[in-house]
């Protein structure tokens, strides 16, 4: 079945132009003519001169050409478009994107960004229309951190945010004391949504100020003070460290170029944080859940911010968050869309688990859904006992029952 890389065409029209760009401005794509929306194989007349047709409005159409590759099988013409190295592709000065199984024309942003991309820079290189930037922040923290002395020119070379020939960059703005207008939009909410306990607006200053008031903000819901007799615990309701890994990834690998803020929700359970734009190219969804990707959207603040601990080794954010939770039954979230990314982090429950109960848990996490047989013969646990834990976890509403006799599987509530 026809998908976002995969198109049937019945005969060979202009309207496939279209499709040959979309194809070449993002991951590359097919396109099998000869065949009907459905899936069968009607063939065409002549392949071969439909072959030499398709190559000729290609060549006539597209600007620049993009790199394809066509072949004939039985009596259809198949068209295999590379993603290509000259972005962006127009047809008819038009640039177009693939939306699911649809080609539609992509809008004035999208394209904007497929020129940054076709010439081989990210935004955060290009260069910063304000010239006259200070680093009063910057600077402190990395005195703070790195024990410097002063924060010059050439050590601004070497984070590079200044060159001799364009001066400071997008990056440099972002870090200095002068930026305006994009940051953090956060939102404590009450019992419901409709109750709004405070709203606060970060769009000025760093967005290293901003990483440093938002955690502020975060002590005054989350952090909650513990007194048992004569001892006085701090506790943090959401852990910390996932916290600030969390919105230290949503700022540093977020699309600056997109007009929209971070968004950060506190609820009394969780914390939901929304970084604007979706992946980079290059990396599917699961690659970014399970933690398996290097592609940096903002190398050069990533590059800061590492340095100053605020993130660790480049790429391993999501498994840092998921190991922060790893002794605790609420698990963090994470769901990517097209434009935007969310990350969900629960409030750390309390249920006292036994030594049998965490293992069995751990286990499920892992693998399942899986059966009390695996549970048995993965863990060592005697059948009776294993029966007993996992129907204690069923009754604390922490996993679920799946299917029936020898079907049966558990797997933890979502």
């Amino acid at each position: 079945m026809e998908n976002k890389y995969l198109e049937y065409k019945e005969s060979v029209t202009k309207r496939f132009l279209k499709t040959v760009s979309a194809f070449a401005n993002y991951e590359g794509g097919k396109i099998i003519f000869g065949i009907d929306d459905n899936g069968k194989e009607l063939g065409l007349e002549e392949p071969v001169a439909e072959k030499l047709k398709i190559e000729e409005m290609i060549n006539s159409n597209l600007k620049p050409i993009p790199e394809y590759e066509l072949s004939i099988h039985n009596k259809s013409v198949i068209l295999e478009v590379q993603p290509g190295k000259n972005k962006p592709y127009f047809y008819e000065n038009k640039a177009y994107k693939r939306s699911d199984t649809s080609t539609v024309e992509m809008d004035t942003f999208e394209l904007k960004n497929l020129i940054i991309e076709g010439i081989n820079i990210d935004f955060e290189e290009v260069k910063s229309r304000n010239q006259n930037l200070e680093f009063l922040y910057l600077e402190n923290a990395f005195k703070k951190e790195l024990k410097i002395e002063g924060l010059n020119k050439d050590v601004l070379k070497t984070l590079r945010l200044f060159n001799d020939k364009d001066g400071f960059n997008m990056a440099a703005y972002l870090l200095s004391d002068n930026l305006e207008g994009v940051g953090i939009d956060a939102i404590k909410f009450g019992q419901s949504i409709n109750e709004i306990v405070k709203r606060i607006t970060l769009t000025n200053g760093s967005i290293l100020k901003q990483f440093d008031k938002i955690e502020e903000i975060y002590e005054d819901y989350y952090i909650v003070e513990k007194i048992e007799g004569l001892r006085r615990e701090i506790v943090e309701k959401i852990p910390r460290a996932a916290f600030r890994e969390a919105v230290a990834n949503a700022l540093v690998h977020r699309q600056w170029n997109i007009n929209a803020n971070v968004q950060i929700s506190m609820f009394d359970n969780r914390i939901e944080i929304v970084s604007p734009g979706g992946l980079p190219s290059g990396i599917t969804k699961e690659e970014y859940i399970n933690g398996r990707y290097s592609l940096l959207r903002n190398p050069i603040l990533a590059d800061v911010f590492l340095r100053l601990n605020l993130i660790e080794k480049f790429g391993t954010g999501i498994i840092r968050i998921k190991s922060l939770y790893s002794d605790y039954i609420a698990q963090p979230s994470f769901v990517v869309n097209e434009g935007s990314i969310m990350v969900t982090l629960p409030t750390i429950d309390s249920i006292d688990l036994t030594e049998n109960e965490f293992i069995v848990l751990k286990y499920i996490r892992e693998n399942g859904p899986i059966s009390s047989g695996q549970v048995v013969s993965e863990l060592g646990i005697e059948r009776n006992k294993t029966i007993e834990t996992l129907n204690s976890l069923k009754n604390q509403g922490i996993i679920q029952v799946e299917g029936h006799g020898r079907a049966t599987r558990y797997d933890v509530v979502r």
